[in-house]
């Protein structure tokens, strides 16, 4: 299989050192060159990466990349080979691992992401501004009516694929981008987002993380699940405080 995932980054950080991958410099436009390969040449949004996020790096892949399967992955979040111990610079899904769990598989997301007493549409609304979606709900319904009984159902469910990770087979990929950066496009130009803070304002990244699992029902896609792995600690004492603090405030 040629398999190129493209790991989204905007300073210099370990890469993983299998071929199948390629550290992409995300929001190149205008910046100092990292060393890495731009989000900046051939058909791309590379300015647009203050609003879009990992989202440039992923144009640029389905634009300008030749390969069988593309995937997108951060440098700070992996595809895991499953290890539990360990180094986890070790336990970074390699190439020949990834195609055994690429057969007969299209499209390779990760394990989800339970929320547990909130709802996508609620966590997202505590967190971000509820216009975000409900702008995204308008456009569906009036472009793609299609997908809005996929879209409501996500939004009351507690779970979801985040990060915008997957590996996709071409022609899934080709469709899936398609479909979102018209949704987006259409967003970017309905949204007032001049007095939105600097977080808020990557808004077209955090909206695409609820559109995937959208697109996977409406075109009844199948996928398999893997677990990832976060190349940094995190803290859950305060992300879970802060997330629970931004619950009951509103």
């Amino acid at each position: 299989m040629n398999i190129k995932i493209i790991v989204a980054t905007h300073k210099p950080y370990w890469m993983p050192s299998d071929p199948v991958y390629l550290p992409l410099h995300v929001g190149a436009e205008g910046k100092e060159s990292l060393g890495w390969q731009g989000d900046n040449t051939g058909d791309n949004i590379s300015c647009k990466n203050s609003n879009y996020c990992e989202l440039t790096g992923l144009y640029w892949a389905w634009k300008n990349l030749d390969a069988d399967y593309i995937g997108l992955a951060h440098y700070r979040r992996h595809f895991s080979n499953g290890k539990l111990f360990g180094n986890k610079k070790d336990r970074v899904i390699t190439g020949a691992e990834l195609e055994k769990k690429l057969a007969g598989c299209d499209v390779l997301l990760p394990k989800l992401r339970n929320y547990w007493i909130e709802t996508n549409y609620s966590q997202y609304t505590h967190a971000h501004h509820a216009i975000d979606l409900d702008t995204t709900r308008v456009i569906l319904s009036e472009k793609f009516p299609d997908y809005l009984k996929a879209y409501d159902d996500s939004m009351r469910r507690t779970t979801g694929h985040r990060f915008n990770m997957f590996v996709m087979k071409r022609d899934k990929l080709d469709a899936y981008c398609t479909w979102m950066y018209d949704v987006l496009f259409e967003l970017e130009s309905r949204l007032d987002i001049s007095f939105y803070s600097t977080n808020d304002a990557r808004v077209f990244g955090f909206v695409s993380e609820r559109l995937l699992d959208v697109w996977l029902k409406t075109k009844h896609v199948s996928y398999r699940e893997i677990p990832y792995v976060f190349m940094e600690n995190q803290n859950w004492f305060i992300k879970g405080g802060n997330f629970l603090k931004r619950k009951f405030r509103y």
